[in-house]
């Protein structure tokens, strides 16, 4: 049975390569960083998931993920996606609050429970942010590619997913009623700073270019 750190860290290494650069390998500086430890501290993990042949990995090289190493943490991303969508749900939580809950409840061992969880909520495809929950098999849906921020003026569009999952960054999205299919229009772009007048719900609003790069779009 692996460690709560090491589930962490799978989990980690399949969000880098999968779904923000779209290729099967990231560096340890990289990885050190998405985690908020020392390089030092992620290499001697690194060192422990190579010994048990989890992932591929060179000191001062890339790192990937093994056959095995990739089914473990496509079960954790499952159970962290499901867990999230349940507290969504059925339990009233807000978008910017069940990531801290579901990174506890991610590590429960027990298949019999997800598998009914997942059946309980429908069998669902997306989690509250709009991030891919992997199904049974461990298919996982391609991630949406597209920012506010590559929209032309004019575009008419629908929110799909959120970059940022911080709960400020959340916060910030409610606070302007945007939410997971909420519509967008885009009016116009400021060429000094590449912020955006969009319109939401018949409301005029102002973004910065932080921001429209944080949010997906269809």
């Amino acid at each position: 049975m692996l460690s709560f750190t090491e589930e962490n860290y799978l989990k980690a290494l399949l969000h880098l390569t999968l779904e923000v650069q779209h290729k099967n390998e990231a560096g340890t500086n990289q990885l050190a960083a998405f985690l908020g430890v020392k390089p030092a501290t992620a290499t001697d993990m690194l060192r422990k998931l190579k010994e048990k042949k989890l992932i591929s990995y060179e000191k001062y090289g890339k790192i990937s993920l093994s056959e095995e190493g990739r089914r473990k943490a496509v079960e954790v991303l499952r159970k962290h996606r499901l867990w999230e969508t349940f507290l969504y749900e059925k339990l009233d939580f807000t978008w910017d609050e069940v990531h801290e809950v579901a990174e506890q409840l991610e590590h429960i061992q027990s298949q019999k429970l997800v598998d009914k969880l997942d059946k309980f909520l429908g069998f669902p495809e997306y989690d509250p942010h709009g991030d891919a929950i992997p199904d049974a098999e461990g298919n996982l849906k391609p991630s949406f590619k597209k920012t506010l921020a590559e929209a032309e003026t004019g575009t008419e569009c629908r929110v799909a997913a959120v970059k940022d999952n911080s709960p400020a960054f959340l916060q910030y999205v409610t606070q302007l009623n945007l939410a997971i299919d909420a519509p967008i229009k885009v009016i116009s772009r400021q060429p000094y700073d590449g912020s955006m007048e969009i319109v939401v719900n018949e409301d005029k609003r102002m973004v910065s270019q932080k921001f429209a790069e944080n949010i997906f779009i269809v």
